[in-house]
């Protein structure tokens, strides 16, 4: 078989040799042209995988350019952008000719001259460097070639690139076969604007617009003749003449660039003289002041929530140019952010006011707990680094945490240098209140507004989705619902008493004795609307064992709260931990007459040439009757219509124009380390949370630390913004009428008897004895 192949290739030769001329000289330049064809043509084709990997013309015609997608409102904002490479590319009729004859001048003066690869430049640079001036003679087209298909890459290694000497002739090669491919292709201009969206200008900066953006706070077209030239010049080496960090070198490489533009006569000689003296001007406010340029909650929630997507259809967020909208009004998600700024400021002066000079990390008795920093740094990854770096050795290990130095921390004023240690930081961040804000509109499974917490920069841990804490008495609702559901209507009527409820929990006999928030029991047989409205927890302990605990647990889960629940008595307190993403879904059933959807923050993906590649629609389930859902609309409405509701501040808030309608919900956890508000209208679902990252850190009475004085100003403040502005859509009114038969009776208005008045009635929501170890409170 082997001496078959040979004498065909010996018969095949003599054969082409016999067609050559007699003459040696010119027999064995063909000789050498033919070899260089076919070497071409192996390395090309990667002929028995000794070349390794070339582009092809597909590749070519459809360029792996790793292009920023981006984050739209619904209303089109742009709010965020995903890169590796932060990049956004620019048309050909963008670039300002000064720009262009720039490029040109300095890196490749023939450029509309040739076919990709530079003859006249390659043999000059050749004898140049034989005479010790080392030229390179690489074309746009080629570094093109280099830059975008990375021709060295290691993927690329066939079996002959481990050969030194051979490896650089192959890679050369490699270039030039790309480089004229690319220009058979394309055109000049459009490898020209190839070229400045591919090249890197330092700093996470790719492509001329964002290099233009992050230097000069420009647009492209806007740049200046010496503007263009400092970008031009990091081209050489974007480290060595990068303005920010080397001035000096970046305005001498600029010089130079503006030399080769006299020496083109694209600049004159009295320009050329006083562009070479101005200084180097940038303006690096864009990344600092442009809001879809930072990093933030929304941005990172649908980035997760497009994680698993993105990966089963082959997407890749950051480097496919997407354009990603969401479901968030750009209105309602800017009056979120600053209710929370104005609110938050306010709580956090009257924290430290508070505490003062004490440490607010106490136990339930008050009492600070011992150690509590020294214990919570050991849950640092510095700390356990520096265990490692020295041996375990206590002593070394607590020098380091104490030892000062710069810092910049975040306060409501904004950034504040100051010199802190680990310890003292600690201390410091500890004390920081946090929130979590979601407003949700039910009826099209749209998320309006999405607030995380207080500042993504310096706080990345989302509040919203990710945390999750007791929920206290905004969970009393679902016991109420369980009842409702259940053929009980909002006007019967439970004695408000002291209660001993017997249970048992694991083969363990319990007892539970519920305290009301004000520690007082009235007497008085309240309606179920009453005492919803009020927080009676007496009541609600009553009916959470006369419906089940264990049918509370399922109605909640019906509803949405997918976070485990312990089915024990104080259940309809919410001694068990839920997110806030998981509340205001399950309250979004009350108000979308019982039908359940998962909450959308994403709704459209486009690809980088605007074809539509996935939309994501609501599913609804009906998981409640219309009548159930209408029912207990009406019983949220308690928190402000009934003697001692909870939702009554609300009133100080210019809300209720024109017979406006608002149910609400607000909960405590003991100690005061929750503090939650749900508001309901007409169109929207809102839900708040406040509270310090660690349970052990809070305030420690009603009037600073419940849920109607930290949750519910957030959200009077803003359902006022909201009103105010007609763009968002969300007007005044009455929550709708039932479009079913109401078949209970729901209409019964509560007295008092007369030694009491509603003012006298109004509660805090104080803490309760919860003996199961779970203490909560309204």
């Amino acid at each position: 078989m082997f001496n078959t192949i040979t004498n065909n290739i010996r018969l095949f030769l003599k054969k082409i040799n016999s067609f050559l001329p007699h003459n040696k000289f010119l027999k064995g330049l063909i000789y050498l042209l033919l070899f260089i064809i076919v070497f071409l043509g192996a390395l090309d084709l990667n002929f028995l995988w000794l070349f390794g990997y070339s582009p092809s013309i597909k590749e070519l015609k459809n360029p792996p350019l790793a292009t920023a997608s981006e984050l739209y409102t619904a209303d089109s904002v742009l709010i965020g952008r995903y890169y590796k490479e932060d990049r956004t590319p620019v048309e050909f009729k963008e670039l300002p000719s000064n720009l262009k004859n720039a490029l040109i001048d300095t890196e490749d003066a023939r450029f509309y001259n040739h076919g990709g690869i530079d003859i006249r430049s390659l043999f000059s640079s050749f004898f140049s460097t034989l005479s010790g001036d080392r030229r390179g003679a690489s074309t746009i087209t080629q570094q093109l070639a280099k830059n975008l298909f990375k021709t060295r890459r290691k993927k690329s290694y066939g079996l002959l690139t481990h050969i030194p000497v051979l490896n650089t002739i192959i890679y050369k090669a490699k270039e030039w076969i790309t480089a004229v491919k690319l220009e058979y292709i394309y055109s000049k201009d459009e490898i020209l604007t190839l070229y400045l969206n591919t090249v890197s200008f330092g700093n996470n900066a790719f492509g001329v617009k964002v290099a233009s953006n992050r230097y000069f706070n420009k647009q492209v077209n806007d740049l200046t003749t010496e503007e263009a030239a400092v970008l031009v010049g990091m081209l050489k080496a974007t480290s060595t003449y990068n303005p920010i960090s080397n001035p000096d070198k970046s305005k001498d490489r600029r010089n130079v660039v503006l030399s080769q533009m006299l020496k083109h006569k694209h600049l004159n000689k009295n320009e050329y003289n006083r562009l070479i003296n101005l200084p180097i001007k940038l303006d690096l406010s864009y990344r600092e002041d442009n809001k879809e340029q930072k990093d933030s909650y929304i941005r990172a929630a649908a980035g997760n929530l497009l994680k698993d997507w993105a990966k089963e259809n082959d997407y890749d967020i950051y480097a496919d140019g997407l354009k990603i909208y969401t479901t968030i009004d750009s209105r309602m998600q800017q009056y979120a952010e600053e209710a929370v700024n104005d609110r938050m400021a306010s709580l956090q002066r009257r924290f430290y006011s508070y505490w003062q000079k004490k440490n607010p990390w106490t136990n339930e008795d008050g009492d600070e707990i011992p150690n509590y920093l020294e214990n919570q740094v050991q849950k640092l990854p510095i700390y356990k680094q520096l265990v490692l770096k020295f041996k375990g050795n206590a002593d070394s290990v607590s020098a380091n945490l104490s030892r000062k130095k710069h810092m910049k921390v975040f306060t409501w004023k904004g950034e504040r240098d100051t010199t802190f240690s680990t310890m003292d930081s600690l201390g410091y961040y500890e004390k920081i209140l946090q929130t979590g804000m979601m407003t949700y509109d039910p009826f099209t499974s749209g998320i309006k507004a999405w607030v995380g917490g207080i500042n993504y920069d310096y706080f990345q841990f989302d509040h919203v989705i990710q945390s999750k804490r007791q929920a206290g008495s905004t969970f009393k609702p679902f016991v109420y619902l369980t009842a409702i559901d259940n053929g009980w209507s909002p006007c019967d009527k439970i004695k408000d008493q002291p209660v001993t409820i017997n249970y048992v929990e694991n083969g363990e006999k319990k007892t539970w004795s519920p305290k009301n928030s004000d520690w007082n029991f009235t007497g008085y047989d309240m309606s179920l609307r009453w005492a919803m409205g009020k927080s009676c927890n007496s009541v609600t302990a009553q009916l959470t064992e006369k419906v089940g605990w264990d049918n509370v647990v399922k109605y909640a889960h019906k509803l949405g709260i997918e976070s485990p629940l312990k089915s024990v008595p104080s259940v309809g307190l919410g001694s068990n931990d839920v997110s806030l993403f998981e509340m205001v879904a399950a309250y979004g059933v009350f108000l979308n007459k019982g039908i359940k959807t998962k909450p959308l923050l994403v709704t459209r993906v486009y690809d980088k040439d605007g074809n539509l590649i996935k939309e994501f629609k609501p599913e609804g389930v009906r998981v409640i009757s219309e009548e159930t859902a209408w029912l207990m609309l009406y019983m949220f409405q308690g928190g402000i219509q009934e003697p001692g509701g909870t939702s009554q501040a609300l009133w100080e808030y210019d809300l209720f124009k024109k017979g406006n309608e608002i149910g609400g919900k607000t909960g405590t956890t003991s100690n005061y380390s929750d503090g939650w508000y749900m508001g309901i209208t007409k169109d929207l679902i809102t839900g708040i949370w406040v509270g310090c990252d660690d349970r052990n850190v809070h305030f420690m009475n009603s009037q600073t630390g419940e849920g109607s004085k930290t949750a519910l100003p957030i959200y009077g403040k803003f359902m006022e913004k909201v009103y105010s502005d007609p763009k968002t859509g969300i007007t005044m009114g009455k929550f709708p009428k039932p479009d079913v038969k109401i078949t209970r009776n729901y209409y019964c208005p509560t007295s008092l008897p007369k030694r009491e008045t509603v003012a006298d009635s109004v509660i805090f929501d104080e803490p309760i004895d919860d003996s199961t170890g779970n203490n909560v409170s309204n």
